[in-house]
């Protein structure tokens, strides 16, 4: 098998600073998703000092995952690892900083709504895409694990992001239909927010679905 894919992921980290600062922020990056599905959820119920928590610790965790993409990069450039497989691993940092950048700007989104009134079925759905959307992180981790060990499991676990991914965007068309349900009893400001929380959830969801493609092109390289 080729040195420049990541092969044997979980045997090799233990031996690399780098592919060691990569694990990290990997799992900082799943676990914002998570937050955010809590945040919303003790939201959507009324439990607005609990969603308070997780957005904070969201926060925090997205600054760390910015100081781990730092230091694996400058690990990167004067490590061992051969020029593709820097690569390859920089593509992979690369997506999930931006899905994790996605994902703290829905939660910005969330912060800013806590104040307001939202209708319950708008609520609802913000829940359906939060939880779609950790299965779709939870599958992608899944198929990280499973790189240079089983392919065939990276391309069943890729094709489950990209299923996934579907449901959040039609989701996401149906939850823009309840804001023109809604829209006529509520303030435009809102309305503007609303869409905010869709639009990055939606493009979170992309990124996962970015990030599949460019696991299965390792899988099998």
């Amino acid at each position: 098998m080729a040195t420049h894919k990541m092969l044997k992921w979980f045997e090799e980290r233990r031996k690399s600073t780098t592919l060691n600062l990569a694990e990290k922020q990997i799992l900082k990056a799943i676990d914002t998703v998570s937050e955010l599905e809590k945040a919303i959820t003790a939201f959507s119920e009324g439990r607005k000092e609990e969603a308070e928590r997780y957005i904070e610790s969201l926060f925090r965790d997205e600054v760390e995952i910015d100081n781990l993409r730092r230091s694996v990069f400058e690990e990167l450039t004067k490590g061992p690892l051969p020029p593709k497989y820097r690569e390859d691993l920089m593509g992979l940092i690369e997506h999930l900083d931006v899905m994790a950048d996605h994902v703290k700007d829905s939660a910005r989104s969330v912060r800013i709504l806590m104040e307001t009134e939202i209708p319950k079925e708008i609520l609802d759905a913000f829940v359906r895409m939060g939880r779609a959307l950790v299965e779709c992180a939870a599958a992608m981790h899944e198929a990280i694990e499973a790189l240079g060990i089983d392919p065939s499991r990276v391309k069943e676990l890729t094709e489950r992001v990209e299923s996934i991914e579907g449901r959040i965007d039609d989701e996401y068309l149906k939850t823009k239909s309840l804001f023109v349900k809604y829209g006529e009893r509520m303030n435009p400001a809102v309305l503007m927010i609303l869409r905010d929380f869709v639009e990055f959830t939606e493009r979170a969801a992309d990124v996962c679905a970015d990030t599949a493609d460019h696991l299965r092109i390792l899988a099998i390289s």
